[in-house]
């Protein structure tokens, strides 16, 4: 399949580049206090991720400039000391002008000479406090497992909400609209064009909006195919829901078993497990609620694994690299469907929306699944 969107890692941004053979030139100058001796980087956001294109030692005074050749569309770049960054948008030749305090310069900046500069700095601060209230709620024990995830799916809904109203539909054509498309909570893009029809929406309006302003620009051609390919997945996922599946292939004595390659390449079979507590868990990590499952994940897992509980995670992500990576420091059994929303699991297990997960008793038999258990760990507790 096309790389149409970068790895989660290069989506703590956005993912824009090309390049530009014109001789006019764009500033980037200003001042970063507190900052004596550090490297201040100025980077290209490429599709690649970033591309380094100027670096200068900072003295006592914090005193920097840089300039690059301008582009024929708006471009984006950062500013960064070590994992401190500030972002840029350019389409023009015009002199940008910063001023920053050094920690905390990503959040305590002032930019002048941009009004896209000036929004994206909105974005960045809204997007920071989305985080924040993410993680009060993952870390709030009070919130079962089920209530924390409907509450973080609510809460983003509502950002969603809000930027698309407020700043992507008010100018689709602005450097800051297709700055907020890629804007992410954890490693999940915040709109999420693989799986949301109402997102892919948002990336096409864009991608027009870019047509008619930026004829020919990679950025454009690129938000139309991830439009393209957005609808596609989710014409598989719909005409899967719309298939009739007997039940009776779920609630079964024992278990269908499962055969895959974990994230190290060794075979795991789900029937392996059995003397153990089981929670069979099918899980996409492209997706806004990934990073708020995960945690939650790994607090039970701390809790009760000792007591006898796995967890046999089976991904459906279409990028195996992606996946390793997510997956690299997960201590439970990680395994991967390379057919994704194909799979056969899902008529299997009688699957009708991901994520989704189930319990299975210590003798390898299906306990429940996840629509008729309100409390989770009680639910596990009974098990052990």
């Amino acid at each position: 399949m096309k790389r149409l969107i970068v790895k989660a890692a290069a989506l703590a941004l956005i993912t824009v580049a090309f390049g530009s053979c014109s001789k006019e030139k764009f500033h980037i100058t200003g001042t970063i206090s507190n900052a004596k001796d550090s490297v201040l980087y100025l980077e290209n956001l490429s599709l690649d991720g970033p591309v380094a294109k100027d670096s200068v030692k900072l003295d006592e005074t914090g005193r920097f400039a840089f300039a690059d050749n301008r582009a024929e569309a708006p471009e984006f770049y950062r500013l960064r000391i070590a994992n401190q960054i500030i972002n840029i948008s350019v389409d023009s030749t015009e002199t940008i002008n910063v001023e920053a305090s050094y920690p905390g310069m990503a959040t305590n900046y002032k930019v002048e000479g941009s009004k896209n500069c000036e929004v994206i700095k909105e974005l960045a601060l809204k997007q920071i406090d989305l985080q924040n209230r993410a993680i009060a709620i993952q870390q709030n024990n009070s919130l079962s497992y089920e209530a924390a995830g409907d509450s973080i799916m609510k809460m983003v809904e509502a950002y969603k909400n809000e930027i698309k109203r407020n700043y992507i539909f008010k100018e689709p054509m602005k450097a800051y609209a297709y700055f907020a498309l890629f804007q992410t909570l954890g490693n999940s893009l915040i709109f999420n064009p693989r799986e949301v029809k109402d997102d892919v929406k948002v990336f096409a309006a864009v991608a027009t909006s870019w047509d008619t302003y930026y004829p020919n620009a990679l950025r454009g051609k690129n938000l139309h195919n991830i439009a393209i390919e957005g609808m596609k997945q989710i014409r598989i996922v719909e005409n899967r829901q719309n298939q009739v599946i007997d039940a009776s292939k779920v609630n079964v004595t024992n278990i269908i078993d499962i055969n895959l390659l974990d994230n190290k390449g060794v075979m795991r079979n789900l029937t392996d497990l059995k003397g153990k507590v089981v929670l069979l868990d099918f899980h996409v990590f492209a997706t806004k609620e990934s990073p708020a499952r995960i945690m939650k994940l790994r607090d039970i897992y701390n809790k009760y694994h000792a007591q006898g509980l796995e967890i046999y995670q089976v991904s459906l992500d279409p990028d195996e690299h992606f996946w390793k990576q997510q997956t690299a420091a997960l201590p439970w059994v990680c395994v991967r469907d390379a057919r994704g929303l194909e799979s056969s699991l899902l008529v299997s297990y009688n699957i009708q929306g991901i994520p989704t997960f189930f319990l299975l008793d210590r003798t390898n038999t299906l306990y429940k699944r996840d629509a008729q258990m309100k409390d989770l760990e009680a639910e596990i507790k009974s098990l052990l």
